[in-house]
């Protein structure tokens, strides 16, 4: 599929020519109607760009590149007319062969991983790793699915020694989030980014004075209204069936802003996180120990 073929080489494209893979990922007219010279007026490039672009990807020509998407797209409509479900970059049905599954699963993550990186705006993740180090207190709010990414983020502060805790009853939540200060940090954790709980969470925290970061999927969802500090997987948005995948980005957030914060303050955290690391094995059991 084209829009796959991009995704594979995203990374080593020029950056002029990533404007027209950017363009050619959020159209949303019929392929038939694309333009060379509406393609470059848009992307804000000139014509020549666009054509090294399609042959970057693969292609002789803009007409083979345009045949393509037109393909693609033809593909699709037959889909949709199939019984399936609709989960993030592929669709699957019962006349899936199972040994198909694992490839899907795995290029799909990778796809998401890879948008997830194109996302992430350098300061908004400095000012990020800064809000952690800087909080006298952090509170992870999420629910449902991003629970998981809500427990990593809480082990792995917790990890390097950071006052950081988290609340599943709602009625503890919305007490934690009303008694918040300005010297406090709250975390807001949804991919859809219209949890209700989350976001009336991170309005709650905000109203008490402090600063809020949030961790979602999309730029324009409600919840970035009430987010100082917004970092986002991805600029797309998808809802039904493509929960499976959301872990995966939220939690590659978790690892970057682990990372970032024992960075940010080595000397201290490494410390920290030595003797977590020697109470952990404490509770391991050795090779050579019994089971009792």
């Amino acid at each position: 599929m084209v829009k796959q073929k991009i995704q594979n080489i995203y990374a080593a494209l020029r950056p002029s020519e990533r404007k027209v893979a950017d363009y050619i990922f959020s159209y949303q007219g019929k392929a038939g109607e694309l333009l060379i010279e509406e393609l470059a007026r848009e992307a804000e490039v000139s014509q020549p760009t666009v054509v090294r672009f399609v042959k970057a990807v693969g292609y002789k020509s803009f007409k083979d590149f345009k045949y393509a998407m037109l393909q693609d797209e033809m593909r699709e409509r037959a889909e949709e007319k199939e019984e399936e479900i609709g989960l993030y970059g592929f669709r699957l049905s019962g006349k899936d062969r199972l040994e198909e599954i694992p490839g899907k699963i795995i290029t799909t993550s990778i796809q998401m991983l890879e948008e997830t990186l194109k996302s992430i705006r350098k300061k908004e993740f400095e000012r990020a790793v800064d809000a952690i180090l800087g909080a006298d207190n952090i509170v992870i709010y999420g629910v449902e699915n991003s629970l998981c990414t809500v427990n990593d983020l809480l082990t792995k502060l917790t990890y390097l020694g950071l006052n950081c805790r988290t609340y599943t009853d709602s009625y503890l939540q919305n007490v934690s989030a009303g008694n918040l200060t300005k010297k406090d940090l709250a975390i807001g954790v949804s991919y859809s980014g219209y949890s209700r709980n989350t976001v009336e969470m991170m309005q709650t925290a905000k109203r008490a004075g402090a600063r809020t970061l949030v961790l979602t999927n999309f730029e324009n969802a409600l919840i970035a209204k009430y987010a100082d500090i917004l970092l986002c997987a991805s600029h797309r948005q998808f809802f039904y069936g493509d929960t499976i995948f959301s872990r995966i980005s939220q939690l590659a957030l978790v690892d970057m802003l682990y990372a970032g914060v024992l960075n940010r303050n080595y000397p201290v955290l490494s410390k920290k996180l030595k003797k977590t690391n020697e109470i952990v094995a404490r509770r391991a059991y050795s090779q050579d120990e019994e089971v009792l």
